[in-house]
């Protein structure tokens, strides 16, 4: 089995040293002082209590590579659409993409006979260059559940979770998911096969339209904005608005609203991932998130007032970052 991570950021880059680790086949796509310092000492793994290093390929050329077995997009949803227009020289007849992106994955209406069958979403896949550039045929679908962070260059910190877990989007047991999954667990990478794929994704999707954004805007951690009534009571409001799209969308989630939010605050003072781009400058995943929430809300007709005000107040601080940063 051969593969490609592009994107060798946090997550990637841990995933991709894990199976470098376990022996397999598998190539590190970055740029810069990461993929410089990845090519002189490997990418080294910090935990605080099983600290390692390991020698990996990396490339910041993918024709170099070739066709290869599985392509995991790891890279940030709003890089995609310039991404999947270069990875045309690593896909053959058989490859798979892997999708690892949070929020709405720009495949989500491309499974047949589902609500909204066909629907492109220009928040997540503008001009349709993602869908273009990749078959719905090739696609499996993941939802990570890892907890990382580049703290220097080649150097990653593994906070905690090593879930991976991976499905065909149209529910089935394929062998090529079947396959991935065994060499994530040789990697020693939780890997469950879900066959329901969509719906776990709008569980996830729960708790990041609520607490990413809220977190960006006021800096609070999950501990802290569940535990603080008034936002506790607005990540509530949100998450009911997402709630009523999953149950016209045909979803069935598996968790109430109250559990959704307590299983965030045990988590304790954790920073999201949006809070942590913010802090570093870096553009923050809103459109993937509650952008794409709010556009499907608009096609089905659900009124969304307390996502809508809060991604307004987030993208207009998205917007300050942006001039900041010219």
């Amino acid at each position: 089995m051969k593969s490609v991570i592009v994107g060798a950021g946090a997550i990637g880059a841990y995933v991709g040293a894990a199976m470098a680790r376990a022996g397999q086949d598998v190539t590190l796509f970055a740029r810069g002082p990461h993929l410089a310092a990845m090519q002189r000492n490997g990418v080294r793994i910090v935990t605080g209590h099983d600290d390692w290093q390991v020698a990996v390929k990396t490339t910041a050329d993918l024709e170099s590579v070739g066709p290869v077995d599985y392509v995991f997009l790891a890279v940030k949803a709003h890089s995609l659409p310039e991404v999947a227009a270069r990875i045309k020289p690593l896909l053959g007849p058989e490859t798979a993409v892997v999708g690892m992106q949070n929020g709405v994955p720009w495949w989500f209406f491309s499974v047949p006979g589902v609500p909204l069958e066909g629907t492109q979403l220009e928040s997540i896949d503008p001009g349709g260059v993602i869908g273009g550039a990749i078959e719905p045929g090739r696609v499996i679908g993941s939802i990570a559940y890892i907890a990382a962070e580049i703290v220097e260059p080649g150097l990653i910190r593994h906070i905690e979770s090593n879930r991976l877990s991976v499905g065909e989007p149209d529910g089935a047991r394929s062998d090529r998911v079947r396959r991935l999954a065994e060499a994530l667990v040789a990697a020693g990478i939780k890997a469950p096969v879900t066959t329901r794929l969509r719906n776990e994704i709008w569980v996830k999707l729960l708790g990041n339209m609520a607490f990413n954004p809220i977190s960006a805007l006021t800096g609070g951690t999950l501990a802290g904005i569940a535990g603080f009534p008034d936002t506790r009571e607005l990540v509530r409001c949100i998450m009911q608005e997402a709630c009523e799209i999953a149950a016209k969308l045909g979803l069935d989630l598996p968790v109430t609203i109250e559990q959704r939010i307590e299983g965030a605050a045990k988590i304790g003072e954790h920073k999201t991932s949006m809070l942590q781009d913010l802090e570093k400058g870096r553009p923050l995943e809103l459109e993937p998130i509650t952008g794409a929430a709010l556009e499907i809300g608009d096609r089905l007709g659900v009124p969304m007032p307390y996502t809508r005000a809060v991604y307004a107040c987030t993208k207009l601080l998205a917007t300050q970052i942006n001039k900041d940063k010219l």
